[in-house]
C-alpha cells in the first residue's frame, strides 16, 4: 500500500505538471484561419449590412432613452433584426434600473440682461418647483474651483461650472468633461446649491445644441435640478458674469425619477461548431439619449457587431466558438445593462474567450490594445497583422478595457481588447440633437465591421485561450 500510494503521488505530480505546462502553452491561430480571416476582411470592407442596420434602427425606432416607450420598441426591433439576419439563438436578459423622465426644459437669464438660453436637463436631475426656479448664479472655472468653494457662497444659488473640451483623436478631454457633469451636481447639492448648470461636455463651439448626459445622482432625495448649456450660450453667460454684476437665472425643468423600470439586454448568437459554450463577446448599447436619434451613440456599435457576426455566419464553415452579440440596455444612465450582464455571467467568465464593445461612434478604428495572458500575445500579433492593412496599429504597451459595458465583464476577468475609433469630431454630436444618421460615413463604418469580424473570427478559431479567469486582469489598469 505504501509503494502504491507513493506511485499515485508521483503520478498526480506529473499530471499537475503536465496540466501547468499545457496551461502555459502559447495560444496560436491556425494558418487556415488566418487565410480565412484575410478573405473575411476583404469582403467586409464592401459589405453594407451594418449601415442598413443602423439606418433601420434610427429610422424605424429613433431615439431610445431608457425606460421610454421606444425602449420596448427598440428591444422588439433588435429581436426581429437578429432573427432576420439569421442568428442561431436570440434571447433577452432582464435589467432593472431607476426610471428617469424628461418632459420639458427651459432656461433664461433674468438679470442683468434678460434673454433665453439653450439648455437641456441632465440625467437623474430633479425637477424644479412648478413655475420654475429663479436664483443668483455663482460661477466656477472648473470642478476643482467648486470642490474648494466655501459652502456659504453656494447655498441657495445656481452653481455654474465651465468645461473646455477640445477635439482629440482619442477623445481624452471627455474624462474632464464627464467628471464635471457627473460629480459637479453632487458636490453642488452637498454644499446647498439650489441647482447646477454645466458648460456642455462637447466640442461644437458654433452650435446652440446643448449636450445631455447622466449625473452622479442615484437617489431622488439627494438630487437637485441640473442642466447643461450649449457652448455659445455658455460663452454668453461667462461674458455677463465677467462684467461683475449679479447674474440671475431661471430654470424650469419638468423632469425626474418615476419609480423603476425593467428592460433587457438583447442577445444574438452564432453557435460555435466545436466549443459552443465558449464565446467571443461583442456588442454595443441599444439605448440612446432622446435629443437625437442615437446614430453614433450607439446605433453604430450595435450595427457593427451585428454586421460582423452576420459576415462570420455566412462563411462556408462555422467558427469553433460562439460569437455572441449583446445589445446592452441603459448604458447612458450608468452601465446598467453591462453591470447586469457581468453579474449574471461572472461564473462563466472563463468561457468568455475575448471581448469588446463598440461605443465611440463610427470613425475609423486606428488603434488596438489588449489585456490577455502573456502566452496569448502571439495570437494578438497575428490578429494585428490581418487588420494592419485597414489602418489599425497595435499598441502592446496599453491594456484593453473592453469598451463601456463589457468593461464590467473585463473587471470580472474577461480577456479584452480596446479598438479605438477616430473620435476627432465625435463630441460635436455626442449626447445632443445632432446625433443623427447623416454623421455616419459608410466606408468608415464598413472598416469597423471588418476589424470586428476579423478579431472575432480569429479569436473563435484560436488554438488555446486568451486568459479569461476570475480576477485575471484586476490590476491591469485598463480604461476606455
Amino acid at each position: 500500500m505504501h509503494r502504491l500510494a507513493r506511485f499515485n503521488a508521483l503520478a498526480l505530480g506529473l499530471s499537475l505538471a503536465l496540466s501547468a505546462h499545457a496551461a502555459d502553452k502559447a495560444t496560436t491561430i491556425p494558418a487556415k484561419a488566418v487565410t480565412a480571416a484575410e478573405q473575411l476582411r476583404d469582403r467586409a470592407v464592401n459589405d453594407q449590412t451594418a449601415y442598413e442596420v443602423v439606418e433601420s434602427l434610427t429610422t424605424e425606432v429613433g431615439p431610445r432613452v431608457a425606460g421610454s416607450a421606444n425602449d420596448q420598441r427598440a428591444r422588439d426591433w433588435a429581436v426581429a433584426k437578429f432573427k432576420s439576419l439569421g442568428f442561431d439563438k436570440v434571447y433577452t436578459e432582464t435589467v432593472t434600473y431607476p426610471l428617469w423622465e424628461r418632459r420639458s426644459e427651459h432656461g433664461a437669464i433674468v438679470a442683468p440682461f434678460p434673454q433665453p438660453l439653450a439648455v437641456t436637463a441632465l440625467g437623474y436631475s430633479a425637477g424644479t418647483p412648478s413655475g420654475g426656479l429663479t436664483a443668483e448664479v455663482v460661477a466656477f472655472n472648473d470642478l476643482d474651483g467648486l470642490k474648494n468653494a466655501d459652502p456659504s457662497t453656494i447655498k441657495g444659488k445656481i452653481v455654474y461650472v465651465s468645461t473646455h473640451m477640445t477635439q482629440q483623436k482619442d477623445g481624452h478631454d471627455y474624462g474632464m468633461g464627464s467628471a464635471t457633469r457627473t460629480r459637479g451636481p453632487v458636490i453642488a447639492a452637498e454644499k446647498g446649491a439650489a441647482a447646477f448648470l454645466l458648460r456642455s461636455a462637447g466640442t461644437d463651439a458654433h452650435s446652440r445644441t446643448p449636450h445631455t448626459g447622466v449625473t452622479g445622482f442615484r437617489d431622488a432625495k439627494q438630487a437637485i435640478p441640473a442642466a447643461a448649456l450649449s457652448l455659445p450660450d455658455a460663452d454668453q453667460l461667462e461674458r455677463i458674469v465677467a462684467m461683475g454684476k449679479p447674474v440671475t437665472l431661471k430654470l424650469d425643468l419638468d423632469v425626474g425619477f418615476n419609480g423603476t423600470y425593467t428592460g433587457a439586454n438583447v442577445i444574438g448568437e452564432i453557435t460555435g461548431a466545436k466549443h459552443p459554450e465558449q464565446v467571443v463577446a461583442i456588442g454595443g448599447h441599444l439605448d440612446s439619449w432622446d435629443l437625437g436619434t442615437g446614430a453614433i451613440d450607439d446605433g453604430a456599435g450595435v450595427a457593427i457587431a451585428m454586421g460582423a457576426a452576420k459576415l462570420i455566419k455566412d462563411m462556408p464553415q462555422r467558427p469553433d466558438r460562439t460569437i455572441r452579440v449583446i445589445a446592452f440596455a441603459n448604458e447612458e444612465m450608468g452601465l446598467w445593462g453591462g453591470r447586469a450582464y457581468a453579474e449574471q455571467h461572472a461564473k462563466d467568465v472563463g468561457k468568455h474567450q475575448l471581448g469588446t464593445e463598440s461605443d465611440f461612434g463610427a470613425g475609423k478604428i486606428w488603434r488596438m490594445t489588449a489585456s490577455v495572458k502573456p502566452e496569448a500575445r502571439g495570437a494578438i500579433d497575428q490578429i494585428a497583422k490581418v487588420i494592419a492593412p485597414l489602418g489599425v496599429a497595435y499598441d502592446a504597451t496599453k491594456p484593453g478595457g473592453g469598451g463601456s459595458d463589457l468593461s464590467q465583464m473585463h473587471g470580472k476577468g474577461m480577456a479584452a481588447l480596446s479598438l479605438t475609433q477616430d473620435g476627432t469630431d465625435y463630441f460635436d454630436y455626442h449626447h445632443n440633437a445632432n446625433d443623427t444618421l447623416d454623421k455616419i460615413n459608410r466606408g468608415d463604418l464598413a472598416q469597423n465591421v471588418a476589424v470586428y469580424a476579423v478579431f472575432s473570427y480569429m479569436a473563435a478559431m484560436a488554438n488555446g485561450d486568451f486568459g479569461s479567469a476570475p480576477g485575471a486582469f484586476s490590476n491591469d489598469g485598463a480604461h476606455d
